[in-house]
């Protein structure tokens, strides 16, 4: 008799189990995003018959690597509860120095440090404003948004830069393997070690904390400032290796480059699941986030929809996945 009501307690407990994992599964908003990709991915090859190519999926891949660089490092800044909307601008700036540095004669070498030195630079001014001075960080990033975009304009006008070595288009058009892109792997890597510093480092955990409860994170002894200022510096520094790869990519400078990108950016991290008043969010939720917007500009452009429209779909995902949020618990609570 207690043998079979075992058996029966079994297979009751097994089901309930898978049960509960898959609606957990489901429950999660990284799964939810993972099946939006999906669905995008067979929408757009239905769509088109261009689609499947192996070198379209490749140069597909543009439309989001050098944005997920930034992404990845703003996205532990929103969690920490601060923000950055300077980060196009600071793209403009180091293109527009590593510009110069080629007009002078600079090797890619020094390219490449001048690109990196000029984010790092800026992130540093950022994060001084916000840190240093009490400066609420979006205030401080619209600030240097303009100071920044305005010295490129500033610097160059209406003119270009060209001329850059020809061993510097690698970091923007050269492959690795067959159709891997050099600026795909570093997209990976990047993930990788973003991943690693936010969910497996005591770094991390601060982060958690800051955005959670600043107060009570200083309280407890964590640096939040020092946190903080790190978190500027290392967004500066993901837009300066954005400014390398985009300029390399388009082998030219203008003051214009990357206008516009801050929304998508943003809009990225906060489709990833980052809550954008900090706390909340994953790094996995950012990179499926990256491969779902890059998948539909990708998708738009090969049916040659406008690129106005694209900034409307763009403005939409930012509403609703700020807003949706809000109206389910608002629904549930009713």
């Amino acid at each position: 008799m207690s043998a079979s009501n075992t058996a029966v307690d079994a297979a009751n407990v097994i089901p309930d189990r898978i049960r509960s994992r898959l609606e957990q599964c489901f429950k999660s908003w990284e799964s939810l995003l993972l099946l939006v990709a999906i669905a995008i991915f067979i929408a757009n090859s239905l769509a088109s018959p261009y689609f499947l190519n192996a070198w379209n999926l490749s140069d597909a891949t543009f439309n989001f690597t050098e944005k997920a660089y930034i992404a990845f490092a703003l996205a532990l800044l929103i969690i920490a509860g601060e923000i950055d909307l300077s980060v196009a601008a600071i793209i403009a700036l180091a293109s527009t120095a590593m510009g110069a540095a080629v007009q002078a004669g600079a090797g890619t070498p020094v390219l490449v440090l001048v690109g990196l030195g000029t984010g790092l630079l800026c992130g540093a001014f950022n994060g001084l404003l916000v840190t240093r001075l009490g400066l609420p960080s979006i205030v401080a990033t619209i600030g240097t948004m303009s100071l920044f975009r305005g010295i490129s304009y500033i610097i160059l006008g209406d003119q270009a830069y060209r001329g850059y070595p020809a061993d510097f288009a690698f970091f923007g058009q050269g492959y690795v393997f067959w159709v891997i892109t050099f600026e795909f792997v570093l997209f990976v890597l990047l993930a990788l070690i973003y991943g690693v510093l936010l969910h497996m480092t005591n770094f991390g955990r601060a982060v958690y904390a800051i955005g959670n409860n600043p107060t009570g994170a200083l309280f407890s002894g964590i640096r939040v400032a020092r946190v903080k200022f790190i978190l500027f510096l290392l967004t500066g520094l993901m837009a300066g290796v954005a400014a390398i790869c985009l300029t390399s990519r388009l082998g030219s400078t203008r003051p214009s480059i990357a206008t516009g990108w801050e929304l998508e950016i943003v809009t990225m991290v906060v489709l990833g699941g980052v809550n954008i008043l900090g706390g909340s969010g994953t790094l996995p939720g950012v990179v499926i986030a990256a491969f779902v917007m890059g998948l539909v500009t990708f998708g738009l452009g090969l049916l040659n929809v406008p690129g106005i429209v694209m900034s409307i779909v763009i403005g939409a995902l930012l509403i609703g996945v700020i807003a949706l949020p809000r109206l389910w618990s608002k629904w549930k609570h009713r």
